[in-house]
């Protein structure tokens, strides 16, 4: 090669590299610059959501899928790029999961890219916050949850519900014929009003950021509402789908039926609220939210031949999602368990609580196999997470769960404690037989909620472990021996109803039964002993040796009532009640019985025997000495009646 053609070879490789670094460099100031193209285009479809959602899903696609290596970066800046497009990856992929710091980066990473494309002349495009009259409902209601959520972070809901009572019934249900908790369009337009707060381009940029955000990656319109301080949020329960063919009564679709995408309610201290004032616009973007907000740990596929997942978000909430043709449209169900200061006397804060949160510390600490049972969203999850902390620190414990939800681990994180969980190619079954080879004391299960679980709750209380505990959600203390009697029975461990009851009854020890009332209220309904009756005790026959009148006629008073009762329908159990909630107030009812107070003493540590004997003769002082005094009248009108003198 000749010097000409080596220096004619050198100016075009060095207009190629000046080529190159000109376009990265141009590639680069776009998306610090507004583009002369889209400066021409519609405002409305550039700076409105659309326009935002788009141009932040390009920018972001751009910068996780260029090769880095075309670029001719330094070896510390390739490092320093690709650290962060890995961090920005694996936020997008966690984001919408429950982990609230990946969706705080991700947030933050739209804000950044929308501060720098949105000037002030286009600010009020996607929402005209200079015009709050043409603002809709879900932009308002944003914008509340937002200057709310500055002031009491994941609290605001709570505050601006208390604050304007947007808990009360309206009649608003049926034209007006049923009462029910909805958080109205009206409501929010006219809080709104009164506050009638001016938000700064700050604000301006924080609200639009979370609301692109929610439509690229997020839950939609209850994406915040999922972070707040509830018991929980479901979609898709009411109204129709857009897919339907609705005939009603009236001979035709009604325009302003509800539908099912704008179906948002919320779990909220024991009520479920609708909120008319939120909706998701279309079953597109419900069907998105739902085919996403489960994927959280590789929960599976959902679809028309498997119909429902149950999974779990990232902190620890409960999901449930269920799509046609298993149900009429697609819905999901989100729970959330309060582990954050949680504590009997807050979660039993009615006048006479004293009585029951003593009991079932020492129900926990005497090792006692005990049932939480009442009804879905009472509170059993949340009181059976804090008796845990009164079982002795000693005892491994270990749980069986159809889907992660206790969490234990997190909330005592010293303990000995491992959980399981069924999986599509673990039994639950053969989680069982596992739990019996790692050294556990104390089983715990989730929920009863089948007949195979009730079958190892039974297996677990008989065998390999020191005591039970466990959720059922049956209404009465017969209700739950039955279920659990029926369960046995339809899994052919028994075949004999009377046996299998037997059986059961030995197990149980005592049954808190939780209530909620039509206004969210929970409290402890009542706790009651269940105490088995002995088949082999022979008939009472002292009476025969009583030369006492008197005291032969109380003996022979019981012979009687023992054989009535044997030759008739007679029960297994008994259920008694130890505390009852009456009257706004808990009271005494019946002593705990003997056997099981002194098993309880047996399995305590001494100081916590000592507190549990004074505990007992507080609430029942006298009785023993009421309970003689009463069968003494019974046996003088006995002797009377028969024409005996008392005495």
């Amino acid at each position: 090669m000749t010097t000409e053609e080596s220096g004619l070879l050198n100016l075009v490789l060095i207009l190629v590299l000046l080529v190159a670094a000109g376009g990265i460099a141009w590639m680069n100031l776009r998306g610090s610059r507004p583009d002369p193209v889209r400066e021409e285009a519609d405002p409305d479809s550039l700076y409105g959501i659309d326009g935002l959602v788009a141009h932040v899903r390009d920018r972001i696609n751009n910068l996780t899928r260029t090769n880095l290596h075309e670029l001719g970066l330094s070896a510390e800046e390739f490092k320093k790029r690709e650290n962060k497009r890995a961090e920005l990856k694996r936020a997008l992929r966690h984001c919408a999961y429950g982990s609230s710091r990946d969706k705080q980066y991700v947030k933050d990473f739209i804000l950044d890219m929308l501060d720098r494309y949105i000037s002030d002349e286009h600010l009020n495009v996607a929402v005209p916050f200079n015009r709050p009259e043409q603002m809709t409902a879900p932009q308002m209601f944003a914008c509340l949850l937002y200057d709310y959520r500055k002031e009491h972070g994941t609290a605001a809901l709570t505050v601006l519900v208390d604050r304007y009572g947007l808990d009360r019934p309206k009649p608003l249900l049926e034209q007006g014929f049923a009462e029910a908790f909805v958080i109205t369009e009206e409501e929010i337009r006219h809080i709104r009003e009164e506050e009638g707060h001016r938000p700064s381009r700050a604000d301006k940029m924080e609200i639009l950021s979370q609301m692109v955000y929610e439509r690229y990656k997020g839950l939609g319109v209850v994406d915040e509402l999922r972070d707040m301080d509830v018991d929980g949020i479901s979609a898709g329960v009411s109204g129709v789908a857009d897919s339907d063919v609705f005939e009603g009564f009236t001979g035709g679709m009604q325009p302003d039926r509800l539908r099912s995408c704008d179906s948002v309610w919320v779990f909220h201290r024991g009520k479920s609220i609708r909120l008319g004032c939120l909706g998701f616009g279309s079953d597109k973007e419900l069907r998105r939210v739902c085919q996403n907000i489960y994927r959280y740990n590789k929960a599976g596929q959902l679809s028309e031949s498997n119909g429902y997942r149950i999974s779990e978000m990232r902190d620890g909430s409960r999901v449930v999602v269920v799509r046609p043709p298993f149900s009429e449209s697609w819905a999901f169900f989100v729970r959330k368990f309060q582990t954050r200061n949680i504590s009997l006397e807050r979660l039993i804060p009615d006048p006479g609580s004293e009585l029951p949160i003593p009991f079932i510390r020492y129900l926990a600490k005497g090792t006692m196999i005990t049932a939480v049972t009442g009804s879905q969203g009472s509170g059993k999850t949340t009181l059976l997470m804090e008796m845990i902390r009164h079982i002795d620190a000693a005892h491994p414990l270990r749980i069986q769960e159809m889907a992660f939800e206790l969490h234990l681990r997190k909330l005592y994180p010293e303990r000995n404690i491992l959980s399981f969980r069924e999986t599509e190619t673990v039994s639950g079954q053969a989680g069982l037989d596992l739990q019996k080879k790692t050294d556990g004391a104390v089983n715990i299960l989730g929920e009863v909620a089948t007949d195979e679980v009730s079958a190892w709750m039974i297996q677990m209380a008989q065998v390999a472990s020191l005591f039970t505990l466990f959720t059922h959600h049956a209404k009465t203390t017969r209700d739950l021996v039955l279920s659990l009697r029926n369960s046995l029975l339809k899994c052919e461990m028994f075949n004999n109803e009377i046996i299998a009851e037997q059986q059961v009854v030995s197990v149980l020890d005592f049954d808190i039964h939780l209530a909620r009332d039509v206004n969210g209220h929970r409290y402890v309904e009542r706790i009651t002993e269940i105490v088995g009756t002995d088949t082999d005790v022979p008939y009472p026959g002292g009476w025969r040796d009583e030369t006492n009148r008197q005291n032969a006629a109380l003996r022979f008073q019981d012979t009687t009532q023992s054989f009535f009762e044997r030759m008739t329908d007679r029960k297994t159990f008994e259920a008694r009640n130890i505390v009852e909630f009456r009257n706004g107030s808990y009271v005494a009812v019946h002593r705990p019985s003997a056997a099981h107070a002194a098993e309880m003493a047996a399995n305590m540590r001494e100081t916590d025997a000592v507190s549990f004997s004074q505990w007992l003769n507080r609430w029942w002082p006298t009785q023993i000495e009421s309970d003689m005094t009463n069968r003494k009248g019974e046996a003088d009108a006995s002797l009377d009646f028969i024409g005996l003198d008392p005495a």
